[in-house]
């Protein structure tokens, strides 16, 4: 990169490179906001000879996404492998000196639109008056002129006008188009170079995200591609089917990990952009098969329940390189790779080098090779007991609402399917969680107790609902009281609870309102839908089914001695 070269340009010089399209605003730069007042004090300032500040363009033959139209004027595509000078630095000076000089209808929101070739020339004004104004309403016709006609209109329009005014008139033009506009000019500096530089400038604002420097690097008109549009064509095909949640940040690392095994940012910048284009749809295709299967085989119906975002990844780089769906030891494989991952907190930190290293993991189950884990997981019972508070940020807890989903949650007073969406699954107090044990009951049961909170706000404590209606029904009344109720009503109760993981009303403590017991018995369900999942190494904390089994078992004779 060579040094920062100072620069100057006429009017004349600045007016004709935008028009050409030689000067570009890059996408990333924010919508032009300056008002036409604001505008009338920069064509002031300039009559006036005063400095305006100084322009930023970056010099490059790269072709990024830029500004299409500034209000009713079209800019123009510059020629193939010419130079473009991109406005890093006084983007809206720029658009506002163009918008009037060429007398632009500018549209603001709700339609509003600001006409910018009303502005005129007060010719009665002295040095320290406005020269430049928009409210013509308090001067004579005759003593003001638009600024669109000073520049550009006729003689005999000009001399129209009083011979008083007409040194003055030649003063004014001469100013605007003998101005000298200061630019500082980059030249030869990379993509990230020029975006850091950007960001450096408008430090106060928000910094330019990868996704929003993507979109201006991979734009290629010829191909008619334009990633902020492709990626959102994406999420509206994704959000018909409730994976609406799903960032362009997945879609980049997707991208980069497939193209360079990498997905860091540096690596995304990088990145060949004929190549990104070249692999993009096959990407989208990846992505939603994974999708499809998630819902399908996983029973995951929407992506607010997923552990991670980021578990999209490895799966879409999975079916980028399987186009069927897995089965036999790749489908056993891949469910193990998911769970891990899910319940091991694998992706809560540095997740761009621990999905460099799981795609390796995937490239071991495409060759149909059992990865092995350098972290362990543990899915006894105990720990389901002990590490559940509920939080919809949590992906362990998450991993446990994704079971629950998996086994089609039926309303308890009519065994309709619960729907589930990405509306309500946002916040933990929700009213579609439900405490199984009302917290109401709880709070006076176990009023005495440490971390009562803990205990009551308790994973194992939820059950997904269908709406209000369950809520409206139990209140605050003990289990076995609403229970009694739901049983009568609803002739197929034991098979809608087993969708709920409450396996055996008569063995859950629920009719002698028997919180500790509930947890435990819930607890073992958890567990033993966990080890069907995960294919046991040496490291892992887990517990057979059969021992699970003998538990239950002793807690039957507990529960006969004390009767």
């Amino acid at each position: 990169m060579k040094l920062p070269e100072p620069i100057s340009r006429t009017f004349t010089g600045l007016i004709s490179d935008i028009e050409k399209g030689q000067i570009k605003i890059p996408q990333f730069q924010r919508e032009f906001v300056w008002d036409i007042k604001k505008s009338s004090k920069l064509m002031d300032s300039i009559i006036k000879g005063y400095p305006i500040g100084t322009f930023i363009f970056w010099k490059t033959k790269e072709r990024l996404r830029s500004v299409r139209n500034l209000g009713n004027f079209k800019l123009p595509e510059p020629n193939e492998g010419d130079f473009i000078d991109y406005v890093l630095d006084g983007q809206q000076r720029l658009t506002s000196l163009f918008a009037t000089l060429k007398g632009l209808k500018i549209e603001r929101e709700e339609k509003r639109i600001e006409h910018y070739d009303e502005m005129y020339v007060n010719l009665e004004a002295g040095e320290d008056d406005d020269i430049v104004i928009i409210d013509k309403e308090n001067y004579k016709a005759d003593q003001l002129i638009r600024l669109t006609d000073l520049l550009y209109g006729s003689l005999e329009l000009l001399f129209s006008l009083d011979k008083k005014y007409h040194v003055k008139l030649q003063d004014y033009k001469t100013r605007i188009e003998a101005y000298n506009y200061s630019i500082i000019l980059i030249r030869d500096a990379p993509l990230d170079i020029a975006t850091e530089i950007f960001t450096r400038i408008n430090e106060g604002g928000k910094p330019l995200t990868v996704f929003e420097i993507m979109v201006a690097k991979t734009f290629d008109a010829d191909k008619n591609f334009d990633l902020a549009e492709k990626f959102e064509k994406l999420i509206d095909d994704l959000t018909e089917v409730g994976y609406d949640t799903i960032s362009d940040a997945i879609v980049l690392q997707t991208i980069s990990l497939l193209l360079d095994k990498e997905c860091k940012r540096q690596t995304i910048l990088k990145l060949n952009k004929k190549k990104f284009i070249e692999i993009w749809d096959d990407v989208v295709d990846a992505i939603e098969k994974t999708v499809d299967y998630f819902r399908g085989y996983y029973r995951i119906p929407v992506s607010q329940l997923l552990p991670y975002n980021a578990l999209i990844v490895p799966f879409a780089y999975f079916f980028y390189h399987h186009k069927d769906k897995p089965t036999g030891d790749k489908q056993k494989y891949l469910q193990d790779f998911f769970w891990r991952v899910s319940l091991g907190t694998r992706y809560s930190s540095a997740v761009e080098s621990k999905l460099a290293q799981d795609i390796k993991r995937i490239d071991s189950i495409l060759n149909e090779e059992l990865p092995r884990y350098d972290w362990t997981i543990d899915i006894s019972p105990e720990v389901f007991d002990k590490t559940g508070f509920f939080s919809t940020g949590s992906s362990w807890i998450k991993s446990i609402l994704c079971i629950y989903a998996y086994h089609q949650p039926k309303s308890f007073n009519d065994s309709s399917i619960v729907h589930i969406s990405n509306d309500w699954l946002k916040q933990a107090n929700s009213k579609n969680y439900h405490h199984f044990f009302p917290r109401a009951y709880l709070e006076k049961k176990l009023k005495d107790i440490d971390y009562k909170n803990f205990w009551i706000n308790h994973i194992l404590n939820i059950t997904i609902v269908d709406d209000f209606l369950n809520k409206r029904e139990i209140r605050a009344k003990a289990p076995s009281v609403y229970m009694r109720k739901f049983s009568r009503h609803n002739k197929e109760i034991d098979e809608t609870m087993k969708s709920h993981l409450i396996n055996d009303i008569e063995k859950y403590g629920i009719w002698e309102d028997d919180y500790d017991k509930f947890l435990k018995q819930r607890a073992r369900a958890v567990s033993r839908e966990m080890r069907k999942r995960i294919i046991e190494q040496d490291s892992d904390m887990t517990m057979k089914a059969e021992v699970i089994d003998e538990l239950d078992q002793v807690s039957e004779i507990e529960e006969t001695e004390k009767e």
